[in-house]
């Protein structure tokens, strides 16, 4: 593979790194402010004026919709996953920057499925003003009687009754579902349980505003709140919706959740590395300023160490982080299934392990709200939750692994990555 990145890769990359530092970080505050101003008025659900007005300026400088792979949607023809990555990477160095850019989640990967599996009808009605940034959206698939790291296990039902589908289901970790702009839920569910097991699923668009769809409330990360956008409890009660809302037909559900979560794993985890560069910068800039028991914390050897630690893990998780999207790009995510699974185990445990290193660096700052590093940690820790817990990740490595020394030609070929999105 090719480790120089493409001329148009670099162009959007340089023109990404000036939106960072002219727009982004000097508003880090006035979003943070904007957020506590809503709370304190009682209703932190409402979108932020300071974003909104820098989607403006993201649009107008053709820094829109950059995830949108290979589409007649998407700007000049779409990117690649590894022109992609190093974009979604500088994204991810503050946490609410990809959604200046229309690139966050759940809305890339809900466009991403809509898009691919989506009838024209439903383009229409509900790509298009996605893509715009009008609306946002919902992928509703955790439930929280049943372990959902086996998606398997999932017990809602999505049963035909004449034109027409009845939802009737639990749902939790619905990412966006309180968002007052969340307009359209990709709902996961049972359309046959006497189906072969990975048959029995399907996906369902269900307009928020359908009657039996009720979010009961937003949940906490270790009490972060996430809003405006969040993520709900959400239950629905005999909701009907038109047989044409179906995605791709009954039992499609596992390889529409398949085609979903493979490029959504990669955006997490390049985000994950612009997390970690944010925060080792964070440490250098502390390290330097502060003076403990007669010199710099640059100076202490524990210190050294752990920042020569640092920038070895992230180079190396960003180059097989970059050997996983060329794969994806060139021989498909089905032949990708090893390295999408052991990113998606590294990332967030590396940026996790240096914002710790780095809130440590910080002493008692590092815990505070006053530096976005709590916050950063937080978000990585539930990651290796998202899209798929560690051990599952991990279990199908070792299967594949295992695979390659096994008698039976083509044996590794029959190991698949399970469909997960949380415990």
């Amino acid at each position: 593979m090719e480790f120089e990145y493409s001329p148009r890769c670099q162009e959007l990359r340089k023109k990404l790194l000036k939106f960072m530092d002219d727009h982004i970080y000097p508003n880090e505050h006035a979003h943070h402010a904007e957020i506590e101003a809503n709370r304190a008025k009682g209703n932190p659900w409402v979108p932020l004026k300071v974003i909104e007005d820098l989607k403006v300026k993201a649009r107008e400088q053709g820094l829109w919709n950059l995830f949108l792979p290979r589409s007649e949607r998407a700007p000049n023809g779409g990117l690649s996953n590894l022109d992609y990555a190093p974009l979604c990477e500088i994204m991810g160095r503050v946490y609410w920057a990809p959604e200046v850019f229309n690139c966050s989640a759940p809305d890339t990967g809900n466009m991403e499925t809509i898009e691919r599996y989506g009838t024209e009808a439903h383009k229409r009605e509900w790509l298009d003003p996605l893509l715009r940034g009008e609306i946002r959206s919902c992928f509703a698939m955790t439930e929280p009687e049943v372990a959902s790291s086996d998606a398997t296990n999932i017990q809602s039902s999505i049963v035909r009754d004449g034109d027409h589908y009845v939802i009737n289901g639990h749902k939790w970790w619905s990412s966006g579902a309180p968002d007052p702009r969340c307009q359209i839920f990709i709902f996961m569910g049972k359309t046959d349980p006497s189906a072969a097991r990975h048959s029995q699923q399907s996906m369902v668009l269900i307009p928020r505003n359908t009657p039996g769809v009720k979010v009961v409330r937003p949940l906490t990360v270790f009490g972060y709140d996430d809003a405006p956008h969040g993520h709900a409890e959400t239950v629905f009660e005999n909701v009907r919706v038109p047989a044409t809302n179906i995605l791709l037909g009954e039992g499609r559900g596992f390889e529409i959740a398949q085609g979903r979560l493979g490029p959504g794993r990669i955006h997490h985890c390049m985000r994950s590395i612009g997390a970690a560069e944010r925060a080792l910068e964070y440490m250098c800039q502390r390290a330097l300023s502060r003076v403990a028991f007669g010199k710099k914390v640059s100076e202490q050897t524990v210190t050294q160490e752990r920042i020569a630690e640092a920038r070895i893990m992230i180079d190396s998780c960003r180059l097989l982080v970059m050997k996983a999207a060329y794969m994806m790009d060139t021989v498909g995510n089905k032949v990708a299934r090893t390295e999408i699974a052991m990113i998606k185990v590294l990332a967030p445990n590396m940026a996790g392990k240096i914002i710790d290193w780095a809130m440590q660096v910080h002493g008692a700052a590092g815990v505070s709200g006053d530096f976005p590093l709590a916050s950063m940690w937080a978000h990585q820790r539930t990651l290796r939750f998202a899209d798929g817990p560690d051990e599952v990740h991990r279990n199908a490595i070792g299967k594949l692994e295992l695979a390659k020394h096994m008698q039976v030609p083509g044996s590794a070929d029959k190991v698949e990555i399970p469909i997960t999105r949380g415990a």
